[in-house]
C-alpha cells in the first residue's frame, strides 16, 4: 500500500535526527529505520531519502551533531571556571561525566561510528575538536608551569583514557553509588598527580 502522506515538512533533517536520537535512547542503532523515523514523524516513508541516504548517513549525521553538542558542552564548562589547570581540568571532566551520564547511547554511537573506516573527514574533525580543547588545556599547564613536560599527546593520553574509563563506569552502573558519589574526585586527584611536574 502506497504512503501517501506528504513531503513537506518544516525542517526534515532536524526533526528525523531528534526522533532518531530518541529512538536510540530506547532501542539502541539497530531499532533505527528510516522508514519508521517517517512513520513516526509523519512524512511519507521515501521523504527521509532527500537528506539521508542510508541508514548509515542518518548514524553519521546523528554522531557529528553529538560531537558537535560535546564541544559546545566543554567549551561553556570553562566559563567561570578558573584560572588554574587543576580548576579548568575539574570543570571539563565534569561537564564530560555529565554529558555522558546523559547521552549514553549517543556517545557509544559517537565513538563506534568515527572509528569506522568509512567516516568521513567532517565527523573525524569534528571528533577531534573536543579531544583538542584538551590537549589545549595541558599545553596551557605546560606553558604555566603546571604540568609535566612532554610531548602533549603522551601527556594527554593519560588524560583521556582516565576520564573516559570513569565516564564509561558510571553510565553502564559499574560503579556502587557510595563510590560514584566521590570518585570523580578521586579520579581528577590522580590525573591531576600523574600531570604535576617533576
Amino acid at each position: 500500500m502506497r504512503n501517501h502522506r506528504p513531503y513537506h515538512h518544516g525542517d526534515l533533517p532536524a526533526a528525523l535526527l531528534e526522533r532518531a536520537e530518541q529512538t536510540l535512547r530506547e532501542r539502541g542503532s539497530g531499532g533505527l529505520s528510516l522508514r519508521e523515523l517517517a512513520r513516526d514523524i509523519g512524512v511519507s516513508t521515501t521523504a527521509p531519502h532527500r537528506h539521508f541516504k542510508t541508514k548509515q548517513a542518518l548514524l553519521d549525521a546523528l554522531a557529528l551533531t553529538g560531537f558537535d553538542r560535546l564541544d559546545e558542552f566543554l567549551t561553556t564548562s570553562q566559563e567561570g571556571a578558573g584560572e588554574s589547570f587543576a580548576e579548568r581540568l575539574a570543570a571539563v571532566a565534569r561537564a564530560y561525566v555529565d554529558f555522558a551520564a546523559g547521552n549514553a547511547a549517543l556517545l557509544d554511537l559517537m565513538y563506534s561510528v568515527k572509528h569506522g573506516p568509512e567516516a568521513s573527514e567532517e565527523l573525524r574533525a569534528s571528533a577531534q575538536r573536543w579531544a583538542g580543547q584538551i590537549v589545549e588545556l595541558i599545553g596551557d599547564g605546560q606553558r604555566r608551569g603546571e604540568v609535566r613536560k612532554g610531548p602533549l599527546e603522551q601527556v594527554a593520553l593519560p588524560v583521556f583514557t582516565t576520564l573516559h574509563g570513569y565516564a564509561g563506569m558510571t553510565v553502564s552502573g559499574m560503579l556502587p553509588p557510595e563510590m560514584s558519589q566521590h570518585g570523580l574526585d578521586n579520579v581528577l586527584a590522580y590525573i591531576l598527580r600523574g600531570c604535576t611536574p617533576d
